[in-house]
């Protein structure tokens, strides 16, 4: 297994980190939820970028402002990597479809929500179970698979996600929709 140090590669896949912050940031303007600071990108060890925000006391909201990247990632890292997929799986080595591919990989990896951000779903959603709340207790399977992902990292699950959504589901989306037009 190939170990490399986290700060090494949230510095190759600095654009995943900085889109996983825009994304906190965004549900928090969406939601109305006061930021105090933003930090985009920075090489340290143990954090790589935040977003300080007020307290939130809404479920939804803190399902949408703490889970915000693993949608707005995933999603980017699909739409980035899209037209780069196709010539990749036929073998184009370009320089454009290298770039898009890194690129929306590395967004992609960056999907996962931290283990703070699961850990303040898990402790306003045990709240909100006493009363009763369904979202509340649907979402501790997702707090769950949050907490797994986080860490698997160390054996290179969010890269095999990021791979995953931007490379290999685009190629059998576009591999399938041939075969169907045939």
């Amino acid at each position: 297994m190939l170990l490399i140090p986290g700060v090494v590669i949230a510095v190759l896949t600095f654009p995943g980190v900085i889109v996983h912050e825009l994304a906190h940031l965004m549900f928090c303007r969406l939601k109305r939820v006061p930021v105090y600071e933003a930090v985009y990108f920075t090489p340290d060890l143990k954090v790589q970028g935040y977003v300080l925000h007020g307290e939130i006391r809404e479920l939804d909201t803190m399902l949408l402002v703490s889970c915000g990247p693993l949608i707005v990632n995933t999603l980017l890292c699909l739409l980035i990597c899209l037209p780069a997929a196709l010539p990749a799986w036929f073998d184009d080595r370009s320089f454009a479809s290298l770039f898009l591919l890194w690129l929306g990989v590395s967004v992609g990896m960056h999907a996962f929500p931290s283990h703070a951000d699961a850990e303040a779903v898990w402790d306003l959603a045990r709240r909100e179970a006493k009363k009763g709340s369904l979202t509340a207790i649907l979402s501790f399977p997702m707090v769950i698979l949050i907490h797994i992902a986080n860490i698997l990292s160390v054996i290179w699950f969010d890269a095999l996600y990021g791979l995953f959504i931007g490379y290999f589901l685009p190629g059998r989306v576009l591999g399938w929709v041939y075969q169907l037009a045939r």
